[in-house]
């Protein structure tokens, strides 16, 4: 009977304290609201660029008759004619990406500004080439050799820079990178280069 009496007189208080903690989370001033919790990826993306490096993007295939020759005094001219094979690749040395080289933008965007392509490796592949003449090399037949592919390794770099090697890797950098980063972030990824970064900064009165 007393358990009865009890349980009547506290059941309406039980209900208006639930009632008013439920309106209380429902209508209290947006100042006393907890704030959404904000995920910062920063660390983590520029940890993940600086593990992959260099970026190797692209390779340039080559092929080409070189004949070198070297003057001798008293003596007539040393030549060499070789077939060379050789190959360039092209790529982006993420480990120039600084902290500051990542912007990020409202809760949804990721800017980063990109170093400059560039060459990462030229070599020749001496499986793959021959040596067609020899001529006047006076019992010097390795050292003409070895200047002489020396000569073409030099040649490859310059023949794919030519060729646009530097324009084509920072095409492909967009078509490689900006999934990666996008994987990595969890935001839309934007690619700029770095060189405009520095356009945008104010000039420095004289």
């Amino acid at each position: 009977m007393l358990l009865s009496r009890l349980l009547r007189f506290l059941l309406p208080w039980f209900l208006v304290i639930f009632l008013m903690v439920f309106l209380w989370k429902k209508c209290k001033p947006e100042w006393l609201q907890e704030k959404p919790k904000v995920e910062v990826t920063h660390n983590t993306v520029l940890t993940k660029i600086e593990q992959l490096g260099k970026l190797e993007l692209v390779r340039y295939n080559f092929k080409d008759v070189v004949e070198y020759k070297k003057d001798i005094m008293f003596l007539p001219d040393s030549r060499s004619v070789l077939i060379v094979a050789g190959e360039a690749v092209g790529c982006l040395d993420l480990q120039k990406i600084k902290s500051q080289d990542l912007v990020f933008e409202g809760d949804s965007t990721l800017i980063v500004y990109l170093p400059k392509p560039e060459i990462c490796y030229s070599k020749v592949d001496h499986s793959k080439s021959k040596i067609l003449l020899m001529e006047n090399t006076y019992f010097r037949d390795a050292e003409m050799v070895d200047d002489a592919y020396k000569y073409a390794e030099k040649n490859i770099a310059r023949s794919a820079n030519h060729s646009g090697i530097l324009r084509q890797t920072e095409i492909n950098a967009g078509k490689v990178l900006k999934p990666m980063l996008e994987s990595f972030s969890g935001r839309k990824v934007i690619l700029r280069k770095q060189e405009d970064k520095l356009r945008l900064l104010p000039r420095k009165k004289e």
